[in-house]
């Protein structure tokens, strides 16, 4: 018979994870520097690049997609790019370099002066993140880092960061989705 996830091991991980996103709470400013950002972005008609990996990459591609459809209310659509959602350019890439360069090579092509690149990365330490932030600043952009841990080298590398203090994965990511509907709430209210 398989092991039961008992009813004391499911209260504790709503705990940890309802602990690590009130740790949010110490962070507002930064999160109202990042909105600011993003919003000065789109309203000077520049995009948004975003990527991550695995469950990093459904969170980048939420908020791109979000933001060229709707999020609570119509209006108009919003340049935003998912580098993760064109499985064509990542196995091409990955193919012909190395999978270190599938977001790097995205933004050498699709950045200009002016856009945004957010990175979502648990640890702070995917090499594809990295080298993407390094040629959205080759390209004249600005970088968001939604780390985890402590931050990791892609700290270093970001305009704005915020580091969720936690080593745990799951509720690293849980926290990384609050904010990105924080940010989405933002921009609903300045597109009204």
């Amino acid at each position: 018979m398989p092991h039961k996830f008992s009813s004391d091991a499911i209260a504790d991980f709503i705990a940890q994870s309802a602990s690590t996103i009130f740790t949010l709470e110490k962070q507002i400013d930064t999160i109202e520097a990042i909105a600011g950002l993003l919003l000065k972005t789109l309203r000077s008609g520049h995009k948004l690049l975003t990527c991550g990996n695995g469950g990093s990459a459904a969170e980048a591609m939420h908020l791109a997609e979000e933001l060229t459809g709707k999020y609570n209310k119509p209006r108009r659509a919003l340049a935003a790019i998912c580098l993760c959602s064109d499985a064509s350019a990542m196995t091409c890439i990955a193919n012909d370099w190395d999978f270190t360069h599938v977001f790097a090579r995205q933004v050498e092509a699709f950045a200009r002066r002016g856009d945004l690149l957010i990175l979502f990365t648990t640890s702070g330490n995917s090499q594809n993140c990295l080298l993407a932030a390094h040629a959205m600043k080759k390209a004249g952009g600005k970088v968001v880092g939604f780390l985890g841990k402590t931050g990791g080298k892609a700290k270093a590398l970001c305009d704005l960061s915020l580091v969720i203090d936690s080593n745990n994965t799951a509720h690293i990511q849980e926290a990384h989705q609050v904010i990105l509907h924080l940010l989405l709430e933002t921009v609903d209210a300045h597109y009204a």
